[in-house]
């Protein structure tokens, strides 16, 4: 075996472009989000090393000696960061010319040429799921004898067959054994789950098809492949007795509650455990859980189901084929109060078919459905979605190339439109926000957690503080 080097990459500071963040970017307040995809493989090769940079606060300085100490590097890269991390592959080339650099993650999947015709210190890229390519490149085979790579070989580049995706999830080792090895879990936050929080996939895929999805449709695909209630049931006994510190449990998959057996079954098989413990668990759900299985969740456990509502009108939903009905989110948020299950309301501005008018429309909606916190994005049509190919085909991208997705780390309005500027999408974020919640009803409920929990009280003025940082530097951005 190779000694392997995984690395996310130093860039801009407070950006989460790790291998789990769905949006990279700096957020309005301080968000990161495990490396779950660089740690399973890492999990794979032995004597491997994780190193995420940027929520560890490492510099390009702190990670150039790690270049002399391994043999090949594996880079995550996203689209908005792929610039920055090139220039981290040619740093760590440059100090050990004989280190072999490969770069995964959606970008260089869409893009596997172009990725290696942007420097030759990249001498390969993995396509989609890269797990156990990954490890057939830590044994030495040969790139040509290994499925989903791209490499450059007598000057041309070589696109090897796709591999396909893993169908046993068991099989896969736990994430949690990397994590408790090479990270630190107070690095990571996010503002639905209680800190310290670890989380980790029960499974891989989304039966959805959202236009603006990023990773159905460029790594995962939209089969929902999942692991056995037992098996997530070990990781979490395992992750408890790793980390004693830990307050919740939050489970990434795109869309938990998509097998409804499934997630039932785990809610069961881990809520004994983590009640002995006094820790919580969350998870991304869509807004369309039945009553019945909603109070079966309450009965073990959750706390908090993450939900992309997008907008309240329905027809920007049809026209991101979100699959969901207005009406539908409504009694799915009146069963979540009536079972005291706390929802946060992921909801983006800008997306086709969006006016000033729906805008507000969807504020009205955010503020009746009143979900516990809300987290407001501008559309991101990454390379590799519908949502890119319709932007271009349609002229609303700002710069051409689809690209233009942050400005210094920080989200900026890549799409417009000819009755809609970008600068009216952008100021639609900051009112959407004060509009949410600078109400009574709400700073009093906020009020009211942060006093019954002093953890929570410090995560939260932190919150506000990086939040109204972040808003007074907005008009130098968008």
């Amino acid at each position: 075996m190779k000694k392997t080097l995984f690395l996310n990459p130093p860039s801009y500071e407070g950006f989460d472009g790790g291998a789990g963040a769905r949006y990279q970017a700096r957020r309005e307040v301080r968000s990161f989000w495990f490396p779950t995809w660089l740690a399973h493989p890492a999990a794979m090769i032995p004597g491997s090393k994780l190193v995420d940079a940027p929520p560890a606060d490492l510099s390009l300085e702190d990670v150039l000696p790690l270049a002399q100490d391994f043999e090949l590097a594996v880079l995550h890269t996203s689209t908005p960061s792929f610039r920055s991390d090139v220039k981290v592959a040619e740093a760590l080339k440059d100090a050990n010319p004989k280190l072999c650099i490969g770069m995964v993650g959606s970008h260089v999947t869409v893009k596997a040429e172009n990725s290696l015709e942007a420097s030759k210190a990249i001498d390969f890229v993995a396509r989609g799921e890269f797990d156990y390519t990954m490890v057939d490149v830590a044994e030495g085979k040969p790139f040509d004898e290994i499925e989903g790579i791209s490499f450059r070989e007598n000057g041309n580049i070589v696109h090897t067959t796709d591999r396909p995706v893993p169908e046993d999830m068991d099989a896969l080792p736990h994430v949690v054994d990397v994590y408790a090895r090479d990270l630190r879990i107070e690095h990571y936050q996010v503002g639905e789950s209680l800190h310290p929080f670890v989380s980790f996939y029960t499974g891989r895929g989304c039966k959805s098809r959202c236009t603006f999805c990023l990773w159905p449709q460029t790594i995962e695909g939209h089969r929902y492949r999942v692991r056995s209630p037992g098996h997530v049931a070990a990781e979490v006994r395992k992750a408890l007795d790793y980390f004693p510190q830990m307050r919740e449990f939050f489970f990434d998959d795109d869309t938990l509650t998509d097998n409804i057996p499934h997630v039932e079954g785990i809610a069961r098989a881990i809520s004994p455990m983590l009640a002995e413990r006094g820790v919580r668990w969350s998870c991304n759900a869509k807004g369309n859980v039945p009553f019945e299985t909603l109070k079966l969740l309450k009965e073990h456990g959750v706390r908090t189901l993450t939900v992309g509502f997008e907008s309240g009108n329905q027809q920007i939903l049809n026209n991101i084929r979100k699959g969901m009905k207005v009406t539908r989110y409504r009694e799915f948020a009146e069963d979540c109060h009536k079972l005291g299950i706390r929802f946060h309301g992921c909801f983006i501005l800008g997306l086709p078919g969006e006016s000033k008018e729906t805008i507000q429309e969807t504020m009205q909606f955010a503020r009746e459905v009143d979900p516990t916190t809300i987290q407001v994005s501008v559309p991101a049509p990454y390379p590799g979605t519908f949502l890119y190919d319709q932007a271009k085909k349609e002229g609303w991208l700002r710069d051409g190339s689809g690209e233009l997705l942050m400005g210094e780390g920080f989200q900026v309005t890549s799409i417009e439109y000819p009755h809609l500027s970008h600068e009216d999408i952008f100021e639609g974020v900051e009112d959407f926000y004060k509009n949410f919640f600078f109400r009574p009803k709400k700073i009093g409920n906020m009020l009211g957690e942060m006093f019954s929990d002093w953890g929570l009280m410090k995560t939260r003025l932190g919150e506000a503080r990086d939040f109204f940082g972040f808003m007074s530097q907005r008009e130098d951005r968008g």
